[in-house]
């Protein structure tokens, strides 16, 4: 199959990364690749190779802070999907997502082919209806989809995570001395360790002989400000709020390691090639969402009794799953950084690991 293609993930930032190699076994094959993504995972969107064009719409059956859904919405989307003349689309979902109000929008826009994974009866909504087994990591469910409706890697793609390259040159703002990035927040509550957790850990590896880089976006600047004044040492450098998407995907591919909670970040490392030491809350399943194919180690008490539930606020007082102790965090920084030593290092260079169809620009 060629043509255009169509590929939609509505959700946030390490979602969108994550349906990474999906993109580029399309992009590879397809004359035109358009991405739907939902206004939290735009900028992850604009940072993935194999995307020629990148359309952006906010569903409210996906969205946590969901819109009204109103008439004049949908009518602006089926008008704007019309008008790109698709040929195919995927609707990438996670396990707990139903694809099926977005493929009655492509079907209203006229599309004539949609796949989607589904376990509810599509009716004439999909002429692709995937079924995935078992509990796979996110980014192998979405792209075992792509390749059931035709769309395989191609040769030298290893189906790693990875980015547009080449990432701009942060080193002013991080300094050219080794350093550990350490990412305190998470996009929900339950999946970021309390404060105090992370800025102990942070003045552990700092007595440790660390550097430490600490990021965050704009509404966490007070969270790493505040850990940065817990640890009082010069050898930690503040960044949040400081860097676009690009520059902290640079930022965490200069890193010897990345210590992060299960959010974009975390999986932005692994698509810049980055280790990483996962403080995963068990809220959702570690073997879908810990960071995919590159060295790790998952920190987090991953029996606590908030397994599975999918909480987006702890339910269980004093968060005890990442109630973690520092030295294992240090342990766990220090083991990655071994790894990666004796494989010779990660590789931060300009060529990401991708296949061979030009890379577009987005819009």
């Amino acid at each position: 199959m060629t043509g255009r293609v169509l590929v939609a993930r509505l959700d946030n930032i390490g979602d969108v990364l994550l349906a990474g190699p999906a993109v580029r076994a399309v992009a590879a094959h397809a004359d035109h690749v358009v991405l739907l993504a939902g206004p939290r995972g735009r900028a992850g969107a604009d940072l993935l190779p194999g995307v020629d064009e990148v359309v952006e719409w906010c569903a409210p059956w996906i969205d946590p802070e969901p819109p009204a859904l109103t008439q004049d919405s949908v009518d602006a989307l089926v008008k704007q999907v019309r008008d790109l003349r698709l040929d195919a689309a995927f609707v990438l979902t996670s396990f707990h997502q139903s694809p099926l109000p977005l493929a009655l929008v492509l079907r209203l826009a006229g599309v004539p082919w949609i796949g989607a994974i589904s376990d509810d009866y599509p009716g004439s909504l999909l002429d692709l209806r995937h079924r995935v087994s078992g509990d796979p990591p996110e980014a192998e469910r979405a792209l075992s989809l792509v390749t059931a409706g035709g769309f395989s890697l191609p040769e030298g793609d290893d189906g790693a995570l990875a980015v547009r390259r080449p990432l701009p040159d942060t080193r002013a703002l991080t300094g050219a001395d080794p350093f550990v990035v350490v990412h305190p927040a998470a996009s929900v509550p339950a999946r970021q360790p309390a404060w105090e957790t992370t800025a102990s850990a942070v003045t552990a590896l700092v007595r440790a002989g660390h550097r430490v880089v600490l990021t965050g976006g704009p509404a966490e600047r007070d969270l790493t400000g505040r850990i940065a004044h817990a640890a009082r040492s010069e050898r930690v450098v503040d960044l949040g709020g400081a860097t676009s998407l690009p520059e902290l995907a640079s930022v965490l591919a200069a890193a010897r390691v990345v210590v992060a909670p299960n959010t974009g970040p975390a999986h932005l490392a692994a698509a810049v090639g980055t280790p990483v030491v996962s403080l995963f809350a068990p809220v959702v399943p570690q073997s879908r969402w810990a960071p995919y194919g590159v060295p790790r180690v998952v920190l987090g008490d991953q029996d606590a009794p908030c397994k599975n539930t999918r909480a987006r606020t702890c339910p269980v007082p004093g968060h005890p799953c990442l109630a973690l102790d520092a030295a294992e965090v240090v342990g766990a920084v220090g083991a990655m950084e071994l790894l990666t030593a004796s494989a010779g290092g990660h590789d931060h260079g300009p060529a990401p690991r991708v296949g061979t169809k030009p890379t577009g620009g987005v819009s």
